[in-house]
């Protein structure tokens, strides 16, 4: 005879707030599920993360205050059966972390970019020397002030080898990028493309599943336009949008040098993205029968 817990859990049909969710799920995925086919991640591949990760949110994130979470309790909430649950708890969510020279990077970088001593009179990234001239800015004090796990020179090393630095011919060290943009679809971009988009999400999420809207989540959208048109925001959003990253920056920075720190972390996100979009298909009149 069969263990009854073997058998997959009877599901009830959809609620209606449920229900609601599977259109704009649906075109939350499509984009997702486009990266994934290209990428190799296959249907069950991806079937095994969200076993997992339902698991581990239902375990930690829909606990009962005061009460021990249990295979049954979880199993409720997520439709797996109980057999699979008892082996997926405690496996801990697969989400992660930011690598830690991605990080370390984009701390340069956002400092260089900040700090007045780093930068000219128009906001620009100052030529650094490699090394302290008296009680100027260097590349040394640079990295120096964000990190010592680290030398200054191992960090030089690596920049010039991937193109984010290089040296003029007075020997200082200039800036590419006025930003950090991993690309290559390498484990940085991904990673950026990780967290931005957990952020963004969990933002959203957070304004529906709370009692009042919490975080600011909003976007400026227009369709029926030109291609010229279209092409023309999309710059000039970037520009605007630029601005706004390098002021969000500046004064985050300049308020880090007196935050006692802690365990919170703050993220400032924008996006412009433009498409080109089918015509609206009108279904068939029906045809008249005799």
């Amino acid at each position: 005879m069969s263990d009854p817990t073997d058998r997959p859990e009877p599901t009830d049909a959809a609620s209606p707030q449920a229900a609601s969710l599977h259109a704009p799920v649906a075109r939350l995925l499509r984009p997702l599920v486009r990266l994934f086919v290209a990428r190799g991640i296959t249907f069950p591949a991806l079937t095994d993360l969200l076993r997992e990760l339902y698991v581990n949110v239902a375990e930690y994130d829909f606990a009962l205050a005061g009460k021990e979470q249990t295979d049954s309790r979880v199993t409720l909430l997520t439709g797996i059966h109980r057999k699979e649950v008892r082996r997926l708890r405690g496996a801990g969510a697969p989400v992660s972390q930011l690598p830690g020279v991605v990080s370390r990077t984009s701390r340069i970088i956002a400092r260089w970019i900040a700090a007045p001593e780093f930068t000219d009179g128009q906001g620009r990234p100052l030529p650094l020397p490699r090394l302290a001239e008296e009680a100027g800015p260097s590349f040394e004090a640079l990295v120096a002030g964000v990190t010592r796990d680290v030398r200054p020179r191992a960090v030089l090393d690596e920049w010039l080898d991937r193109g984010l630095a290089v040296l003029d011919d007075q020997g200082r060290v200039v800036l590419l990028e006025g930003a950090y943009l991993p690309r290559g679809g390498g484990e940085p971009q991904f990673s950026c493309f990780g967290r931005n988009l957990h952020d963004h999400v969990a933002a959203a999420v957070e304004n529906i599943m709370g009692k009042a809207p919490r975080f600011l989540e909003r976007a400026v959208h227009f369709d029926g336009l030109s291609q010229t048109l279209a092409e023309r925001l999309e710059a000039r959003g970037r520009e605007i949008a630029m601005d706004a990253l390098r002021q969000a920056n500046a004064e985050a920075d300049a308020a880090c040098i007196d935050d006692p720190g802690g365990t919170h972390r703050w993220n400032f996100g924008i996006y412009v993205f433009r498409e080109e979009t089918p015509p609206a298909i009108t279904p068939p009149a029906p045809v008249a029968t005799a």
